[in-house]
């Protein structure tokens, strides 16, 4: 998401970066070429207008730094000015939790736009922090609606409410209203149903089950790939039902972003998740900080380290970190790590999380290291005898042979991938000597020296943002450097910093 809008507004910001000082017609051309950039992303005519009006006053106010390269505050300002376009520091992440349980969350949008699926990861998502879900489906008219939402609820490992045939959508509610008071459950998911188009009758549906199950959270789930009908479509909603928040869905797909960037400042309403792929667990926590470095190329430090601590097997790393305190590292360890990258999102979901890859990408796109080429060196691996994989040095020409051809590959990719494990092998051969110091730290990221900042992340529990801040810190101290959003911002500029 947001990749032509970064790829621009980081060939807008490199121009500058080698000016001394700015002129107002240097500033005046810098913002025309963001303007272009927003426009060129889908973003609302009103909103992009009143984000260049307000950075032109930024830029030649008082709040201007004289200490700072003016290049650089022309990024600052920018930055300020996509935070506050996208909801504001101040504005609160995450959902709104009944102190007095169950707490409702009624899931509302038109048909196609991935609604019953993100009930399904929101569920997920709140068993993850321990709660306990109730998944209903009110969805009368949509063939299998009710079926599909029980699969969900299986995968997410929730309960979700019996199906019984004949019911109305209100008399649902009422039923799994009845049924989370007497069972105790924390949350019931309400998944209304949708239409193809907005329509009296639908609205009118909605506003009743509204009124039946007064919810703590009443969430318009939207297609971010419909651009503007999206923000559209959240203005209509947003007149009939007390609307709390926002879900955009296929982000993933949406390289423009203008849904995400026009929702927040035309109805007012926060967005509270980005769907970023098919899977159960692809719904991210939306955060403007975040989105608005990763928009400027700066990547999200925080969902990089949120990623790992969901999805890292900290039995595994905890093995591979006593394995590579010897200085041991084999060609298992070496698909381990493959797999680990793979469960993370692949080499372009990681690429996007980290700081300064975007004036990397066309270098990292000729040196043709892909999710296939992963997948192929995952296969050549595969191909290998558990011996050969304990010890590659065996591995003579005719064995090489027979592991291409396993793989589907040339003999010259099996002495890539072995040239390349043996460079990483000698690397953490040389951190294991001279007392460990260099190898200490990644022992600690990958779960040993009791001192894993992911593990206590983990637990199967989703961690807060508080604790995904903390890990960060940790693995920042003590030497182990993490980039964050420095590299020519001013002095102090932190978007992290609450």
């Amino acid at each position: 998401m947001f990749d032509a809008l970064t790829e621009r507004l980081s060939a807008t910001f490199d121009r500058l970066g080698g000016k001394g000082v700015l002129s107002e017609k240097d500033v005046d051309e810098a913002l025309r070429e963001v303007r272009i950039a927003l426009l060129e992303a889908d973003v609302a005519l009103p909103v992009v207008r009143e984000f260049i009006a307000k950075a032109k006053e930024r830029a030649t106010g008082e709040a201007v730094i004289r200490s700072v390269r003016p290049a650089d505050q022309v990024v600052k300002i920018t930055y300020d000015g996509l935070v506050e376009m996208l909801g504001g520091e101040g504005e609160p992440v995450g959902l709104n939790l009944s102190l007095n349980p169950p707490t409702v969350i009624l899931m509302s949008g038109l048909q196609g736009s991935g609604k019953t699926t993100t009930a399904g990861k929101l569920a997920l998502r709140l068993q993850r922090e321990r709660k306990k879900v109730l998944l209903a489906s009110l969805d009368t008219r949509r063939p299998a609606a009710m079926e599909q939402l029980a699969m969900l609820a299986k995968q997410a490992q929730v309960d979700s409410l019996p199906i019984v045939a004949g019911q109305a959508a209100p008399d649902i509610a009422r039923r799994a209203l009845s049924s989370a008071r007497l069972q105790g459950y924390d949350v019931v998911i309400l998944d209304t149903a949708g239409r193809t188009t907005i329509d009296e009758q639908m609205m009118a549906e909605a506003a009743e089950i509204a009124r039946i199950s007064n919810p703590s959270e009443t969430l318009l789930v939207a297609d971010a790939l419909t651009g503007q009908d999206a923000v559209r479509t959240a203005k209509a909603f947003h007149e009939r039902l007390p609307l709390t928040g926002l879900v955009l869905t296929r982000a993933d797909g949406d390289g423009r972003g203008g849904a995400a960037l026009s929702m927040r400042a035309v109805t007012g309403l926060p967005i509270k998740f980005l769907g970023v792929s098919e899977k159960i667990d692809g719904l991210d926590a939306f955060d403007a900080r975040r989105v608005a470095g990763r928009i400027l190329g700066q990547g999200d430090v925080v969902a990089l380290v949120e990623k790992a601590a969901a999805d890292i097997d900290h039995a595994k790393a905890e093995a591979m970190a006593r394995k590579l305190a010897k200085g041991q590292f084999d060609l298992d360890m070496m698909a381990e790590q493959l797999a680990q990258m793979k469960r993370m999102g692949g080499m372009d979901g990681l690429m996007g999380l980290l700081p300064g890859v975007q004036k990397m990408k066309k270098q990292i796109a000729e040196s043709g290291v892909t999710d296939k080429m992963v997948d192929r060196q995952a296969a050549i691996i595969n191909s290998m005898t558990k011996a050969e994989r304990k010890k590659p040095d065996i591995l003579q020409a005719s064995r090489k042979r027979r592991i291409a051809a396993g793989a589907g590959v040339d003999v010259a990719e099996v002495n890539r991938l072995l040239k390349q494990h043996r460079q990483m092998a000698d690397a953490f051969k040389m951190m294991s000597k001279g007392g460990g110091k260099g190898f200490a730290q990644m022992a600690q990221m990958l779960g040993g020296g009791g001192q894993n900042p992911l593990k206590a992340l983990g637990g199967g529990k989703m961690p807060s943002e508080a604790e995904i801040q903390e890990a960060v810190q940790k693995m920042q101290g003590g030497g182990m450097k993490l980039p964050g959003l420095g590299g020519g911002m001013p002095p102090g500029f932190n978007p992290f910093k609450k």
